[in-house]
């Protein structure tokens, strides 16, 4: 898919992401012409749990209530961090209640969770996260990837391939849909 020019996607990021569940949506997205910006709790550096640096382009503060096409959130230990930060929760909150997509990988669905919006949602992530998930008002399924609306989730790096080509998928649609 090549995509309009004109779309964007917000990477939330924390340090202890997953190295893979960062780079491979960044370099997809980038080919297929979208603009890629890295929005963390601050405009700073952040390393993987493999220590590979990442810098922030924007603090989630600033843009809080801006709107991306798709927000991406990565697993590893990173969302139990981004938990921590008001401006993120409230971000993954108005993107999911603005129809907006919002795909999470592995431990990114516990974000979901925090920003309530998973409630009576089919979900899924990394299975130690399953009760948390659930707790949340989730239905969780075991699978590779996940649609629910506008909200995509999947539990593993090896879920990559899936993950992607729902996101690109919805993101299509609503192309067509634009167009029309």
């Amino acid at each position: 898919m090549v995509a309009s020019p004109s779309k964007t996607m917000a990477m939330l990021i924390e340090n202890n992401h997953n190295d893979h569940e960062v780079w491979y949506p960044i370099y997809r997205f980038q080919e297929a012409g979208i603009k890629v910006s890295v929005v963390a709790p601050a405009a700073q550096r952040y390393v993987s749990k493999l220590t590979y640096p990442i810098d922030a382009d924007l603090a989630a503060d600033a843009v809080k209530d801006r709107l991306f096409d798709v927000l991406v959130i990565p697993g590893g230990y990173a969302p139990d961090l981004m938990r921590l930060s008001p401006a993120m929760i409230s971000m993954v909150r108005n993107h999911a209640l603005k129809g907006r997509i919002v795909a999470a990988i592995c431990h990114g669905s516990w974000l979901l969770a925090s920003a309530n919006v998973i409630k009576n949602k089919r979900v899924t992530g990394a299975l130690s996260i399953k009760d948390d998930l659930v707790n949340a008002g989730g239905n969780f399924e075991d699978a590779e990837v996940v649609v629910d609306g506008t909200i995509v989730t999947s539990r593993k790096p090896s879920d990559l391939p899936a993950f992607c080509r729902e996101i690109f998928r919805l993101l299509s649609a609503e192309q067509l849909k634009a167009s029309a």
